[in-house]
């Protein structure tokens, strides 16, 4: 166990690792504080350094700006861990947004908490967050899932296992395939409300608010979007759901065995997930699997 006091005046062996929220279009909506972590920090560990230029043209921020990607997230990664344990404050980046979210920068703060490194967060613009309180959808309970799988049976398997929930789903999405995408959900989901957004806070922002099939047939007759895309959908009732679990005719033993059989598990395993498809205890479906205390 670690406990750390981002903001306790001892003296650290260590440097510090700050997350760093940029805009996520207009560049009026960063924050002061953002700005002046910014500008003290020893380095910028950025997504993309062309763009993160930009940025700091604009503030005029006079930092060494070095790459952190998916790509080089490992050797870059090595080097940052050593600046940060050498004692250098670095500010972490991503294109837009608030980094470690569906990005490399997720990799980099587990480093830093593996080694005691300090992770001090800034709050910001998140275009998950942003879309979801214009949707109109309910906000009480939601799940960020981000980017779906590209392939077919990842892909159809993730949105099943989606679809059961009754929280309101975010996703994201490229502009090329949010079309295929919503296909793919009402395929599976049925008719829900969805909201989608592209180009937040940027002069051209859009929100097409309405159920799956009028999103799709207003974009069958548009031509392609521009601009990352924000998804969010309605999440599935209570019929629903029981509708749509594939388990819902087998008793204890038979859907455990239909796990053992089809995705050929072993038994403790498949028990271990049919407890958690019935919301039962392990035990439980232990106890009536072997048959045990009965006569």
């Amino acid at each position: 166990m670690w406990e750390q006091k981002s903001f306790q005046t001892e003296t650290s062996s260590t440097g510090t690792l700050y997350l760093v929220p940029t805009p996520i279009g207009n560049l009026d909506d960063i924050t002061f504080r953002a700005l002046d972590v910014l500008k003290r920090a020893d380095l910028l560990a950025a997504e993309d350094t062309r763009q993160t230029m930009k940025l700091c043209s604009r503030f005029d921020i006079h930092v060494p700006l070095v790459s952190y990607h998916e790509h080089n997230k490992k050797t870059s990664g090595e080097k940052l861990m050593h600046e940060l344990t050498a004692g250098k404050k670095i500010a972490l980046v991503t294109d837009a947004g608030t980094p470690a979210i569906s990005d490399p920068g997720a990799d980099l703060v587990s480093a830093c908490i593996e080694r005691q490194v300090p992770v001090v967060p800034l709050p910001g613009a998140n275009a998950a967050v942003t879309g979801l309180v214009a949707s109109g959808l309910p906000t009480d309970h939601f799940l960020f899932y981000g980017f779906l799988p590209r392939t077919g049976k990842e892909r159809d398997q993730a949105l099943h296992d989606l679809s059961v929930l009754p929280y309101t789903l975010i996703f994201y999405e490229s502009p090329f395939r949010v079309l295929e995408t919503l296909k793919d959900i009402e395929k599976v989901f049925g008719s829900r409300r969805v909201s989608l957004s592209r180009e937040l806070t940027k002069r051209y922002e859009t929100f097409v608010r309405g159920s799956i099939g009028d999103v799709i047939a207003l974009l069958d007759r548009r031509d392609k979007l521009k601009g990352e895309i924000c998804l969010i959908v309605e999440g599935g009732g209570k019929a629903e759901r029981t509708e749509n679990l594939w388990w819902a005719a087998l008793d204890i033993p038979a859907h455990v065995d239909r796990y053992v059989n089809d995705q050929h598990l072993t038994v403790k395993e498949a028990m271990k997930r049919t407890a958690a498809d019935r919301a039962l205890p392990k035990r439980e479906v232990y106890r009536i699997y072997h048959r045990i205390g009965e006569e």
